[in-house]
């Protein structure tokens, strides 16, 4: 057993070819340094058996599946039923990743707000948290989101958060969690960290985001959810606590928001 407090990857894509034949490794890798429990993404739901099946086959995997911002134009729109449907599998604990993207397919901005709607109803349906990735895109982010929530409530996770503070205040407001990647220990994101020094600390995330972005001093090689240590540890030094402190308090975090996945292993 490790002596490291236990974290966890609240969002990462273990059913990447990046990751083939590994995952009995990886997984261990991750347990070593207190990585005990991680939600992998489906991003477009015609992988969503393959990733399914990764979590049925390790105990430390639950998932989540919706479709991704950049592929909404490309894929089948998904439906409120098919999510729905989906989210009765007892270790998916999550829609999505859902959102907006600008920064590429800006040109596919509706479809991608039309997408984002149907999973925001499947989220106030199932009970389980939206996962939302956003980039180039806060203000329509912030519009929708809050739209939507003042008609009915949800959770949610802005994944990967390095959008801006103003975003951040109005999805901390609403009473949404913002999650930190490797992104928030690049030496140059202070105005990322600073963002989330000014958050609560319960409503603060972990992810590797693998097998993206990984942290120093891995970066600009693979990632994978062990490195979710890494980025935990700059987390405790940006909140001033110590690092068992911090780990401790975004477990509580997790097991809040995700709370599907907390019954889940107390049912195991």
């Amino acid at each position: 057993m490790s002596n490291f407090p236990e974290i966890t990857d609240s969002h990462c894509h273990l059913d990447f070819p990046d990751f083939e034949g590994q995952l009995e490794d990886i997984i261990a890798r991750a347990a070593d340094v207190g990585v005990t429990r991680m939600v992998t993404i489906c991003t477009k739901l015609r992988n969503e058996p393959s990733v399914r099946a990764i979590a049925e086959d390790h105990a430390p995997v639950f998932y989540a599946a919706g479709t991704h911002p950049m592929s909404a134009a490309d894929e089948p729109m998904a439906t409120v039923e098919q999510l729905v449907a989906m989210a009765q599998h007892p270790k998916m604990v999550g829609i999505g990743e859902t959102g907006l993207d600008y920064h590429y397919t800006a040109d596919s901005k509706d479809v991608q707000q039309t997408s984002l709607r149907i999973h925001i109803e499947a989220a106030r349906q199932t009970g389980l948290p939206l996962i939302i990735h956003s980039r180039d895109a806060d203000d329509d982010m912030a519009r929708i989101l809050s739209e939507e929530h003042a008609q009915s409530g949800f959770g949610c996770v802005m994944h990967c958060y390095s959008s801006g503070p103003e975003l951040a205040k109005r999805m901390l407001d609403l009473g949404f969690y913002l999650s930190m990647s490797g992104i928030a220990a690049f030496p140059r994101s202070q105005e990322v960290r600073d963002i989330f020094a000014a958050a609560p600390l319960d409503r603060i995330l972990v992810e590797t985001d693998a097998p993206y972005l990984a942290p120093p001093p891995f970066r600009g090689k693979r990632n994978e959810p062990a490195y979710t240590e890494k980025t935990a540890r700059v987390g405790a030094d940006v909140f001033g606590v110590t690092y068992p402190e911090f780990a401790a308090q975004t477990q509580q975090n997790f097991q809040r928001l995700f709370s599907k996945a907390t019954l889940a292993v107390s049912a195991a």
